[in-house]
């Protein structure tokens, strides 16, 4: 079986992908397409969150065991977890956290069991538009830059030195008492 999973982002409106990947892959297998395609960094905290259809959290698949976690819970490795031990149905959700410093995440839903149809290995068989960076520094960089952006400065914006007063119809702005 093999799973059709569609990936968006909250912060980017236009981004979207589609993943095909076997059930039996690992978890970190999907880990490694996602941060190829995207072309982030690979951080020790990096996770996938299995959610209910509210998006609430059911179990964390975690790249590594650190220290503050509580060892008395069952620890999830996605080196040892394939897909198939917690995806089973169309429509499931699961989050992805791409950047664990800031606390960001990508929104993954199951979109078709394929069946009959093995992939070998994990692929992007769809992209649209750009993923969110991964490290924000700050507000504006949240949303990606795209490659046709307008290089006005804001002082070009706002007007320059060399207004003349006769662009300006004052007809406009008479108030009528």
């Amino acid at each position: 079986m093999t799973f059709r999973i569609t990936i968006f982002s909250q912060e980017v409106e236009d981004f979207v992908m589609e993943a095909k990947i076997d059930a039996e892959a690992k978890f970190s297998e999907l880990h490694n397409l996602i941060l190829s395609t995207c072309n982030y960094q690979d951080m020790n905290n990096h996770g996938f969150l299995i959610c209910d259809d509210e998006w609430h959290v059911k179990n964390h698949i975690r790249q590594t065991c650190t220290p503050d976690i509580d060892t008395e819970e069952d620890i999830n490795l996605m080196n040892n977890c394939s897909l198939r031990d917690f995806l089973e149905e169309e429509g499931q959700r699961i989050a992805y956290i791409f950047d664990p410093e800031g606390k960001r995440f990508l929104l993954m839903e199951i979109s078709e069991l394929l069946f009959g149809k093995p992939e070998a290995k994990g692929r992007i068989s769809r992209k649209h538009g750009v993923p969110p960076v991964q490290h924000i520094t700050d507000d504006r960089s949240a949303q990606p830059q795209s490659e046709d952006t307008d290089t006005e400065t804001e002082e070009d914006f706002y007007g320059a030195d060399d207004f003349e007063e006769g662009e300006l119809d004052m007809e406009g702005f008479e108030i009528d008492e």
